[in-house]
């Protein structure tokens, strides 16, 4: 999937089609006042206020049509510059201008585009006329709280794309057509993973099928970590205030953050596993001997998140995140993130997932520590991944309050970019919670502290999962891994049992579809329940120990032996082998 930020070409035409798309709907809707057009990743949106009028997903129609009336129209693209008085009399009816102009510093150049009747407020560059703009597309329609703020005004928010060519933006609708028939929601739904209850909005619910996904997901993080030397730990889901003082969330992060009063003290419940973590290290004295020192934890974490951005799995106000707190020296950093890498790298491969990794700096504001330490933690990022024989892209000012981060944002089967794993590397933490181990010499020295997570979020991961594999998963991670399918279940149900027990023996999730339907509507709903195997049993099968074997996707039917049929998929399951 296109990123449309990432290609300045692009970025400009969306730009130029989202000012567009505000002139057809200003001549549609002519009381309409408009707050900002920015691009974004998937295209462009516009923030409006209707004035009481409203824009529904048939209305869309509508505005492409006179959109294309503009484009035809073939109207040039102007830049004006204007002196603050000339831009607060050219808006002085319009209260979100009068905001932004007001809001403007002094030395700010106020710039603002001009096509045919319709002008508005912009930094640009735009293209040179509308007649460039000819192939878009709008896409959806929401509501946006005006400055992203629940105290504030619904805005109405319409989405859209475009692109140079009606080659791509065919290719693009195809893509987002193929992601809707993927949606994780629908798929989650269909195949029993998980549920969402208005009862706990953004509290998912993990239903049986889901519960074998994610117990396969959280064996398989252990194992793994195990391999690499990781001691385990579980902490409390609530700490008190003065913990989070400590650590810096109560000050940094405490919009997010869920409280109780306990015994006449205010608690928290976590948002972040982090400061249990250091409370185990405190928990003892440590020397240089123990390092690296690697503690994992799959800790369930609370954040308040908006209820307009709730989406599925992946935006919830509950998660489990498969962090990991590793304490070491100064000097131990580049081995040990060159290591990490090399981990991260073998678990996404696994799962078929390539990545690319950004380096986040220091924020501009709230941040702890002072900048030399910053820099300092930045350089040894950076020089580890170089190191690994990775590329590593600056993302400045968007690392974590207490220090830089390592980013890796993964890649789909549709080419859609998740960001998941990270390593943040810590120094300002330890000194905090004032953090020691005996050194070689017997001084007392600060360690270092990297915080880390592959999947990102267990709950997160496993709708990316559902998304990047359509709910066809690997055999090893599959909810309903076989089905046994006797063509007349009188005769040949108990041979469907045998083979079904001697699957389940072997470890591997079978069950037997008896009922009195016909054979057709039984393999059907097992290829609609996107179950891996169908192994129909008939008479031959019966006489011979044979099974009929059908993948999930194919036409075709292979006999083999049971022996052979278990040895086979048993191996699948060990090896963990994409499905295909």
């Amino acid at each position: 999937m296109i990123n449309v930020k990432e290609n300045e070409q692009l970025s400009i035409l969306n730009h130029s089609c989202a000012h567009m798309m505000a002139q057809a709907i200003k001549r549609l809707y002519p009381n309409t006042l408009f707050w900002v057009g920015p691009v974004i990743s998937e295209g462009f949106y516009y923030d409006m206020d209707l004035q009481g009028e409203v824009i529904r997903e048939e209305d869309l129609e509508k505005i492409e049509k006179e959109m294309k009336k503009i484009a035809k129209d073939g109207k040039r693209i102007s830049r004006e510059e204007l002196t603050r008085e000339q831009a607060l009399e050219m808006f002085a009816n319009d209260p979100y201008k009068i905001d932004l102009i007001e809001n403007m510093e002094d030395s700010t150049t106020i710039t603002c585009y001009r096509q045919g009747e319709f002008v508005d407020l912009c930094r640009g560059p735009h293209v040179e006329t509308v007649k460039l703009l000819k192939n878009f597309k709008l896409l959806k329609v929401n509501g946006a709280y005006y400055k992203g703020d629940s105290k504030n005004k619904m805005l109405t928010r319409v989405y859209g794309i475009c692109f140079e060519n009606e080659e791509d933006l065919k290719q693009h609708l195809y893509e987002l057509e193929e992601a809707k028939k993927r949606d994780h929601k629908k798929i989650g739904r269909e195949m029993g993973l998980f549920m969402m209850s208005e009862y706990g909005p953004g509290f998912p619910f993990f239903l049986p099928n889901g519960m074998i996904l994610r117990n396969t997901l959280e064996n398989f993080w252990y194992e793994e970590h195990t391999k690499e030397n990781y001691l385990f730990i579980k902490t409390p889901i609530m700490l008190n205030q003065t913990l989070w003082e400590t650590s810096g969330h109560w000050y940094n992060y405490r919009e997010n953050m869920y409280t109780s009063t306990i015994d006449e003290q205010l608690f928290a419940v976590k948002p972040m596993n982090c400061p249990g973590a250091l409370l185990v290290y405190k928990n003892e004295l440590h020397s240089y001997r123990d390092f690296p020192m690697r503690v994992g934890e799959l800790g369930q974490v609370h954040r308040h998140e908006a209820s307009g951005a709730l989406n599925g799995l992946f935006r919830v106000r509950t998660f489990t995140q498969d962090d990991a707190h590793i304490f070491m020296t100064e000097d131990q950093i580049e081995s040990e993130v060159v290591q990490l890498i090399a981990f991260i790298d073998r678990v996404y491969s696994i799962f078929g997932l390539s990545y690319d990794i950004e380096l986040s700096t220091r924020p501009e504001e709230k941040y702890i520590g002072s900048i030399d330490v910053w820099n300092k933690a930045e350089a040894a990022l950076e020089a580890a991944c170089h190191a690994a024989g990775k590329e590593c892209k600056v993302n400045p000012g968007d690392g974590a309050f207490y220090g830089p981060k390592l980013d890796f944002h993964i890649k789909d089967s549709l080419g859609r970019v998740w960001q998941c794993g990270t390593i943040q590397l810590d120094m300002n933490l330890p000194e905090r919670f004032d953090l020691t181990y005996v050194d070689k010499d017997g001084s007392k020295k600060r360690p270092v502290m990297l915080h880390r997570v592959i999947y990102g979020s267990i709950e997160r991961f496993i709708g990316i999962l559902i998304e990047h594999f359509a709910g066809q998963f690997p055999l090893w991670l599959a909810p309903r891994q076989v089905v046994v399918i006797p063509v007349n279940s009188e005769v040949h149900g108990e041979y469907a049992h045998k083979v079904n027990e001697a699957l389940l023996a072997a470890g591997i999730r079978s069950e037997v579809d008896d009922r009195n339907e016909k054979l057709g509507y039984r393999v059907r709903e097992a290829q609609m329940k996107k179950i891996n195997y169908q192994l129909v049993v008939g008479d031959n099968d019966m006489n011979g120990n044979s099974v009929t074997v059908r993948k999930h996707g194919s036409q075709e039917s292979v006999q083999m032996s049971l022996e052979d049929y278990v040895t086979m998929v048993t191996e699948e399951v060990k090896t963990k082998k994409l499905f295909k």
